[in-house]
């Protein structure tokens, strides 16, 4: 909590937010990154190819203009970890039908009640690894 920033967490939740709406009132479609990923695994070319590669694209941009805002992100020590983690939230993704950008800023918003026991789920587990591993079986330094 110390560089905690409300200013700048809720402009970017504004942001986010109102891409998801334009995007479903413009498109039709919803801004599920875990859907929108696995639609591009298929060939030819389209708009989902264009839309992932505009997501690092625009983190590119804000580094370009306004480098304060992003900070350092801290990984694990372990990159083997790092890969289990990133397998696992995939997984679990895949098996909740979506990720939390589908479920938690498009179906929410759309009363959807998978969506909310889906990002329920998430933040739940996230709330139980969080505290296993600063409490329980700390990871990393030990």
């Amino acid at each position: 909590m110390q560089n905690f920033t409300p200013i700048g967490g809720l402009v970017g939740g504004l942001m986010i937010g109102t891409a998801a709406a334009l995007f479903l009132l413009l498109a039709g479609r919803i801004s599920g990154i875990s859907g929108i990923l696995e639609g591009a695994l298929q060939l030819p070319f389209s708009w989902r190819h264009a839309y992932l590669v505009g997501l690092p694209l625009g983190t590119l941009l804000v580094l370009m203009l306004a480098p304060q805002v992003v900070g350092t992100p801290a990984l694990p020590a372990s990159w083997g970890l790092l890969a289990i983690s990133g397998l696992l939230v995939g997984f679990g993704a895949r098996l909740g039908g979506g990720c939390t950008s589908g479920h938690g800023v498009c179906g929410i918003p759309r009363l959807s009640p998978r969506s909310i026991v889906a990002t329920g789920v998430f933040m739940a587990v996230a709330a139980i690894v969080v505290f296993l591993t600063r409490h329980i079986v700390p990871l990393g330094d030990g």
